[in-house]
């Protein structure tokens, strides 16, 4: 091979190898934004993690698994649906007779769920999401004794939207999956929504 022809071909090598780099860093990071590179996916946008509150069990994964702490799934309130109840079941542990604001009282372990007064008999109960840890234990006593307004969701501001989300990987009840992320929350009862 003449000097000619090897400068060619290491310039062609050396291409090859630049837009060879380029395309795999384009498609890690597609891959990483949960763009499909391939495939029959009826959406392809950008999608994130999302879990559907209608599959999830409370099982306390979501505030043990995350690779943040504390967990990116916060309690939300659907208030459409809330019945502002004096003896609220997301709110007070079971058993509870009286019903003042304790800290014992509180089903939550970290008191990120706020009891304002509304009018005789109603309260309004709000979620401190910088407190919250995820672990559903009061979704878990809303959805056993009341209707269900309260409910678990990926905060995608705190989401690191992992291509292998460990909560998706540990998920017992297979309530995870990617969703489009221009329409990133799922509201039991309402469909999806944004909270």
């Amino acid at each position: 091979m003449d000097k000619q022809n090897r400068r060619q071909f290491i310039r062609l090598a050396m291409r090859g190898t630049l837009f060879g780099g380029l395309a795999l860093m384009t498609g890690s990071l597609l891959f990483k934004k949960g763009i499909p590179l391939f495939g029959n996916n009826r959406y392809s946008g950008p999608t994130v993690w999302q879990l559907d509150p209608a599959k999830c069990i409370q099982c306390g994964r979501c505030a043990t698994n995350c690779v943040k702490t504390p967990s990116a799934v916060k309690c939300t309130h659907a208030f459409s649906m809330c019945g502002y109840c004096t003896l609220c079941s997301g709110y007070f542990k079971p058993g509870s007779k009286i019903l003042d604001t304790g800290a014992e009282k509180q089903i939550c372990p970290v008191s990120a769920i706020k009891r304002n007064f509304v009018e005789d008999p109603f309260f309004e109960y709000t979620i401190d999401e910088t407190l919250c840890i995820g672990c559903g234990k009061c979704v878990k006593g809303c959805g056993a004794f009341g209707n269900g307004s309260l409910q678990l969701q990926v905060r995608h501001p705190l989401c690191d939207n992992c291509n292998e989300c460990s909560i998706a990987r540990n998920c017992p009840a297979g309530a995870y999956s990617r969703v489009p992320a221009s329409d990133p929350y799922l509201i039991k009862g309402f469909g999806k929504e944004n909270p």
